[in-house]
């Protein structure tokens, strides 16, 4: 418990530098007074409880499966952390000591940890889905969730006054570092509402209340029926997303999580009325994005070209940024490229790079700031200069990634105008073709 408190801070300073916004919708749901049981899909393995743990101000226990804990430094984190271990039949398999009553017996003991937890009044989080990946898709879901919190309340004669909470936890590009996630958090369901009929059928009673917390989640979640459906949907979002939605408001990520599921159900609803249409739509995008990608370009450096704008300005904010820019670049350049670089070794499964590169990087940040500063203060012998430096490398990191995106756009549109008059015109006129399609669409399936 002592490392949960301490180690809480320290995470929660590191998803506020990961993460460009981190948003909560209905943050109160999450501060709900125990005991309290959070149900959440699981798209990106150790992110997912840390992004919820720092909304709550009580500890959380954790149930994480059990291969977790096998190693002794990341089993000593996770015990430390407050979690509790599943023991799942597919992680024991090639154990052949491990039978079916051990693993029974495991998790018997393992529920009673929670118990313990929630009669407390205390908070568990439980991910139902069982296992980790990186879709958008909410898995079918395991009746563990279900089991613990109605077993819970049964010991109580249904008067604990338990809660569960549903969370749609929704990354809007899981492996980015500075990317968007968005917390959708449910109503809470009584679990003594299901009293009743778990005294007629506790095994039914567990799947009724499986089947609520399924459809709590799906109503939260961005999700995909198929991987084709979701590549489609990502790249008209991303390249058109302010097109189609023009009122987007930019002090929420629901705008954008809304706009997600509508392109999601447009184009499963075109799939099957309308197909000639969606196919000639993603051979034009997709001729589009591959032109541009061809000569270096995305949809906004074309966009934006032919805009009028002051040049002048530019070039003086580019110049005169360019002696901070370096300075960050130097002082954060090490620190900020080696998660990467262990991320890419370490791992080929993308719902486990976040996870990595904050975890590093919330080693490699401090060390690399500690050396920097011990170096300043021995050639200063200035408590006050080297507070200052300290101070500063932090603001130049963030100013240097700016300047660099913001360095990258502005090469990006002068590309365009070094294109020769006919490539331009060629793009452009794509680009028209993929607006015209994507408004006659839209006019389609708002009309339906």
């Amino acid at each position: 418990m002592l490392f949960y408190t301490v180690i809480k801070p320290v995470v929660r300073l590191g998803l506020r530098v990961f993460f460009r916004r981190l948003e909560v919708r209905h943050r109160e749901r999450l501060r709900l007074p125990g005991p309290l049981m959070l149900c959440s899909n699981h798209p990106n393995t150790l992110m997912d409880p840390l992004v919820t743990a720092v909304q709550r101000h009580q500890p959380i226990a954790f149930l994480a499966k059990s291969t977790f804990f096998k190693n002794p430094l990341l089993g000593a984190i996770m015990r430390s952390g407050n979690s509790i271990p599943i023991y799942r039949r597919q992680d024991a398999e090639g154990e052949g000591a491990t039978t079916a009553k051990q693993l029974a017996a495991s998790n018997e003991a393992s529920f009673g940890r929670c118990y313990d937890y929630l009669e407390r009044g205390g908070t568990v989080m439980i991910f139902p889905e069982g296992t980790s990946i990186s879709e958008r898709r909410l898995r079918p879901l395991k009746t563990g969730a279900a089991r613990i919190a109605l077993g819970a309340e049964a010991r109580h004669d249904f008067k604990l006054g338990l809660q569960l909470v549903c969370i749609g936890t929704n990354y809007f590009d899981p492996t980015r570092f500075r990317s968007d996630v968005l917390l959708n958090v449910a109503p809470p369901i009584v679990v003594a509402d299901y009293a009743a009929r778990y005294h007629e059928d506790p095994t039914a009673a567990a799947d009724e209340l499986t089947e609520e917390i399924r459809r709590r989640l799906e109503r939260r979640l961005v999700i995909s029926r198929a991987a084709e459906h979701d590549q489609l949907a990502q790249q008209v979002e991303r390249t058109f997303g302010d097109h189609l939605d023009p009122n987007d408001d930019p002090d929420t990520l629901y705008d954008n999580f809304e706009l997600s599921r509508t392109l999601l159900d447009a184009v499963a609803w075109f799939e099957q009325h309308d197909s000639g249409r969606l196919a000639a739509l993603r051979a034009a995008l997709g001729q589009y994005l591959a032109s541009l990608h061809t000569h270096g370009l995305d949809d906004d450096a074309l966009d934006q070209s032919h805009r009028p704008g002051s040049r002048l300005a530019d070039f003086l904010n580019l110049v005169l940024g360019l002696p901070v820019w370096l300075y960050g670049l130097l002082t954060n350049y090490i620190p900020y490229k080696i998660p990467a670089q262990v991320a890419r070794r370490a791992t080929k499964e993308t719902e486990f790079v976040a996870a990595i590169l904050l975890s590093v990087g919330m080693v490699t940040f401090p060390v690399a700031y500690a050396v920097e500063a011990a170096v300043v203060q021995y050639w200063t012998h200035d408590w006050r200069l080297t507070s200052l430096f300290v101070l500063s490398l932090p603001l130049a990191g963030f100013y240097a990634l700016g300047y660099w995106q913001t360095l990258s756009a502005r090469l990006r549109r002068l590309r365009v105008r070094w294109l020769p008059a006919a490539t331009r015109a060629g793009l452009r006129a794509q680009r028209a073709e993929v607006l015209r399609l994507l408004d006659e669409a839209r006019a389609e399936y708002l009309s339906q």
